[in-house]
C-alpha cells in the first residue's frame, strides 16, 4: 500500500482474522472471513488527512470487512493525546465499520465515556485495552467499582483458579500504576508467590482458608479413589508394591518371559494377564493367574505394558522364583538363547533353513494379551 513518494507513514498491523460461521437449512458454511486491521498514523504536518483517508478506502477495496484506528503517530506513545479528527475522518470516509482505539489515556475512565470518546471520532464501536485492565468495572453503567475492591476481588479469583502467581503479579501491577511506589506497591513488586502476593493485600486468612479447602477437596479424592480401587480389590488377590525398571534386567529379558518359562516348566496353563485402565489419572493396573491364584502390583503404572511386567515380578517373587534381574547372576534364558543362536550359526554353516523352529521362539516370545483395556466404571 505504501510507496517511498508518499511522505504518510502507516503502521499497517492485523490483530485479528476471525471466521464467523452460521448453518443454514442444517448445513455449516462459512458465512464470512473478518479481518480487521489497526492502523498506526505518523504524518508531517504537511501531509494532508485525505491522504490517510484515501490509504484507508485503498485498504478497504481489498474486502476486508471493519478496520480498528488507533488514533497515534508511530512515534507517538499512550501519554500522547489521541488523534480524535483523524479516526473521525476515516469513519465518516468509509463504508465499512471503523473501531476507535486509543482513548484509554484522554477519555475513558468510566462507562459513560465509552460513548463520549465513540461519538468524538465518529466510530461504530470502540476498542479498550488499558481502561479494562485499570479497572474491569470500566464496563460497569453504574460506574467502576472502588479500585481497591476490584484488587481484592481479582486476587480471590486468582486464588481460586491457581492463576499463576506471575501473571496475577502483572494485572496487579497494571491497577496499581502510579501506585506501584506506595508500601503496597512495593510488597506486591517483590512478591514471588500468590501467597506473598496475598499478604501485600493483607489477604492472607483468605489464602490459608481457600488452600485448605482445597487441600480437603483433594484428600477427599483421593481417599474416593482409594475406596473405588479397594472396592475392585479381590481379597484372593496376592499383592506386593513393586514397579517394572527396565533397567534392571538384560536387554529382551523380562519377568513375563521368566514367568512363562517357569509354568511351562512346572507344566501349569500359560499366564492370564487382566488390564484394567482407571479413568480419573489414566493409570494401569494388570492382574495376572497363575495356576488358579492371582497376583497384583499395589501400584498403578502409565502403560499397560509396565503394569503386566510388574504383576509377573508379584507372582514370582511369591513363588521365590527368579525373575531374571542383572543382580541374580548367570541368567539361563540368556545362556538358553545364545545356545539356540549358536544351533541357528551352525545350522547356517550347513547350508540349513535359517528359520527358528517355532517351538524354540515361543520360548522367548511373551505371550500377547487382549490390546482392549477395559475401564473401571465410575
Amino acid at each position: 500500500f505504501i510507496s517511498e513518494g508518499i511522505p504518510l507513514i502507516i503502521h499497517l498491523r492485523c490483530i485479528l482474522v476471525t471466521v464467523y460461521r452460521v448453518m443454514v437449512k442444517e448445513n455449516l458454511r462459512v458465512l464470512l472471513l473478518l479481518c480487521i486491521f489497526e492502523l498506526k498514523l505518523s504524518f508531517s504536518p504537511a501531509t494532508q488527512v485525505e491522504d490517510t483517508v484515501n490509504l484507508v478506502k485503498r485498504i478497504e477495496k481489498t474486502g476486508i470487512a471493519a478496520i480498528a484506528v488507533h488514533g497515534r503517530k508511530k512515534e507517538e506513545r499512550p501519554q500522547h493525546p489521541v488523534h480524535c479528527d483523524v479516526i473521525k475522518a476515516i469513519s465518516e470516509a468509509v463504508s465499512i465499520p471503523v473501531i476507535a482505539n486509543g482513548g484509554s489515556h484522554d477519555f475513558i475512565k468510566e462507562y459513560t465515556d465509552i460513548e463520549t470518546f465513540q461519538k468524538a471520532t465518529a466510530a461504530s464501536s470502540v476498542m479498550i485495552a488499558r481502561a479494562a485492565m485499570w479497572n474491569p468495572s470500566i464496563f460497569r453503567k453504574e460506574g467502576p467499582f472502588p479500585l481497591k475492591e476490584v484488587m481484592q476481588d481479582y486476587i480471590k479469583y486468582a486464588v481460586r483458579y491457581d492463576n499463576h502467581y506471575t501473571n496475577t503479579k502483572y494485572c496487579l501491577c497494571q491497577m496499581l500504576r502510579e501506585q506501584l511506589e506506595t508500601a503496597q506497591g512495593k510488597k506486591l513488586h517483590a512478591a514471588q508467590s500468590t501467597q506473598e502476593i496475598c499478604e501485600a493485600f493483607e489477604m492472607s486468612e483468605f489464602y490459608e482458608e481457600t488452600t485448605a479447602v482445597f487441600e480437603a477437596k483433594k484428600t477427599s479424592l483421593e481417599t474416593k479413589q482409594q475406596d473405588e480401587d479397594d472396592q475392585m480389590e479381590d481379597p484372593d488377590v496376592i499383592k506386593m508394591a513393586v514397579r517394572f525398571d527396565k533397567r534392571e534386567y538384560p536387554p529382551q529379558i523380562t519377568p513375563k518371559m521368566y514367568l512363562l518359562e517357569w509354568c511351562r516348566k512346572e507344566k501349569h496353563p500359560q499366564p492370564v494377564y487382566e488390564t484394567v485402565q482407571r479413568p480419573l489419572d489414566r493409570l494401569f493396573c494388570s492382574v495376572v493367574t497363575v495356576a488358579d491364584q492371582k497376583y497384583r502390583s499395589a501400584l498403578w503404572d502409565k502403560s499397560k505394558k509396565l503394569a503386566e511386567q510388574a504383576a509377573a515380578i508379584v507372582c514370582l517373587r511369591t513363588l521365590g522364583v527368579p525373575e531374571g534381574k542383572l543382580c541374580e547372576g548367570e541368567n539361563h534364558l540368556i545362556n538358553k538363547r545364545k545356545r539356540e543362536d549358536q544351533e541357528c550359526l551352525n545350522n547356517r554353516d550347513h547350508g540349513k533353513d535359517l528359520a527358528e523352529p517355532s517351538h524354540k521362539k515361543a520360548n522367548f516370545a511373551e505371550e500377547s494379551s487382549d490390546m482392549n483395556v477395559p475401564k473401571l466404571q465410575r
